[in-house]
């Protein structure tokens, strides 16, 4: 199912494809991917991995009905998968409890980096969920991860320092994007 498309790029719901199992496999078992992740039944270390994976995502948003969602980007003109964009409500310092903070990520291929795949997935993302209503979304980013402090700033994100509200209390670079600074931006 199509979430939203951009000129470049589908945006869409995983599946249980072998293409989208394969993709969703290379990706997250890489070193480069989920260094800067630090989440658990991460990294992928089997195939078989990648549907239990795709499935638990699936299954903690399910009842949004489409509105929030760790999705697959796909190039239009070649049908590549090149990794995920997301929004969704940030899990708070308990992890199993989302908190009413939305959150804006990308992961990508290394492949695919540099591209402005991520940028333009995520922006995508930020005016659909801005239009449903959320005033704030946040992007939380390990420090040390420059390229995606990069991304943030690229969406006129603003840097507000670490913070440690979410993900069980890690501390991560926040930036923030309100609905009104994003209309103007």
């Amino acid at each position: 199912m199509t979430i939203f498309e951009t000129e470049r790029l589908v945006v869409r719901e995983w599946t249980e494809s072998p293409g989208d199992l394969e993709r969703a496999y290379d990706i997250y078992r890489r070193p480069e991917t989920n260094r800067w992740l630090q989440a658990p039944n991460l990294p992928l270390t089997a195939p078989e991995e990648a549907a239990v994976m795709l499935r638990r995502w699936h299954d903690r948003f399910a009842a949004y009905g489409g509105r929030y969602g760790l999705w697959a980007i796909e190039v239009r003109e070649s049908g590549l998968v090149v990794g995920t964009v997301m929004i969704k409500p940030l899990p708070g310092p308990d992890e199993s409890v989302l908190t009413d903070d939305i959150e804006v990520g990308w992961h990508l291929h290394p492949d695919a980096q540099g591209k402005g795949y991520a940028t333009e997935a995520a922006g995508a993302a930020m005016r659909r969920e801005f239009a449903a209503g959320t005033a704030a979304i946040f992007a939380v980013v390990a420090p040390g991860n420059t390229a995606s402090m990069a991304v943030a700033r690229r969406l006129g994100m603003t840097p507000v320092g670490l913070h440690s509200d979410w993900y069980g209390g890690k501390e991560l670079e926040t930036f923030v994007a309100t609905a009104r600074d994003f209309a103007r931006g």
